[in-house]
């Protein structure tokens, strides 16, 4: 699956935490998203490891952007909550390294690499403040 929930739910607290001048605690983000705390918490702790976020602790703790809505970009985020870059197939991302061992005969996986390729620089060039302005 391409966008997994993890995903959404980082993109949706993006969103909402670069409209505020002070941090957003995880409660209130989660209460807002209708999300589990624990969840997302996750979540935020993965985004503020990668300095996407801010993280601040503490009563009036919670989270920033730590970087500017231009300089946020989709598969950086997706890459960042969920380990690893979001994949279109099941497949491996090379011939010599795949699970099934019939690269030599698969007639769709040229197609599906270059799928992977343009969806890949398509979400590298999608930024948070492309997503805010639509």
């Amino acid at each position: 699956m391409l966008i997994t929930r993890a995903s959404e739910y980082a993109i949706l607290s993006l969103i909402l935490i670069s409209s505020a001048t002070e941090p957003i605690d995880s409660d209130t983000l989660s209460k807002e998203l209708s999300i589990s705390k624990s969840f997302l918490a996750k979540i935020l702790q993965s985004l503020a490891k990668q300095n996407i976020l801010k993280s601040y602790k503490g009563v009036n703790g919670g989270f920033l952007l730590n970087q500017k809505p231009v300089q946020i970009d989709m598969l950086g985020v997706m890459t960042c909550v969920e380990g690893k870059g979001p994949a279109v197939f099941e497949c491996s991302p090379s011939q010599e390294d795949c699970p099934s061992e019939r690269a030599h005969i698969c007639s769709l996986w040229p197609f599906l690499n270059k799928l992977q390729g343009k969806i890949d620089l398509f979400l590298a060039e999608i930024t948070l403040e492309d997503i805010l302005k639509d």
